[in-house]
């Protein structure tokens, strides 16, 4: 099932309102404006725009999982049993139930999933990967331990418009 999005071409100003509100969510629609050139009436209008056709999804606030106590990361491949889609489902809808998994891929390649885990400690990792292989349809999974974050994802690449 294949379906169209249908998007207007985004001018510079709205890709620099929306490379600013990535970089601070919280700036002040008179701030914001100051930054694009815009006084802020048009500016909040151009927003609003951004936000109602789905530019924008929310605001969120990123957390030091460290300080937390969620600072063991690891990245799990999952291989499953077969490739029927009530098989993708069960994994999905299971996959969704386990809050330290923080980001599940589907891929293409060698495996099936791509799983980022949070955890505390080796001793909560083992317990969550428990509950990942016990999920109906895993065959196999290869786990690899974060030792270093050496570049975050901070978002969507937002190129200047020429």
């Amino acid at each position: 099932m294949t379906t169209s999005i249908k998007t207007r071409i985004l001018d510079r100003i709205d890709h620099a309102i929306l490379d600013e509100l990535q970089k601070n969510g919280r700036i002040s629609n008179v701030n914001l404006a100051k930054a694009v050139n815009l006084s802020p009436s048009p500016c909040l209008d151009r927003v609003k725009k951004l936000e109602s056709e789905g530019y924008i999804e929310g605001y969120t606030a990123r957390l030091n999982a460290e300080k937390l106590g969620q600072q063991l990361v690891a990245h799990v491949e999952i291989t499953l049993k077969s490739s029927t889609e009530s098989v993708f489902d069960t994994f999905k809808q299971h996959v969704l139930e386990i809050p330290h998994v923080v980001a599940c891929d589907m891929v293409a390649g060698g495996f099936d999933y791509l799983l980022k885990i949070r955890v505390s400690d080796m001793h909560q990792y083992r317990e969550v990967l428990g509950q990942i292989v016990e999920i109906p349809g895993v065959g196999t999974n290869h786990t690899y331990m974060v030792i270093e974050h050496v570049k975050q994802d901070v978002g969507v690449t937002i190129l200047p418009k020429s």
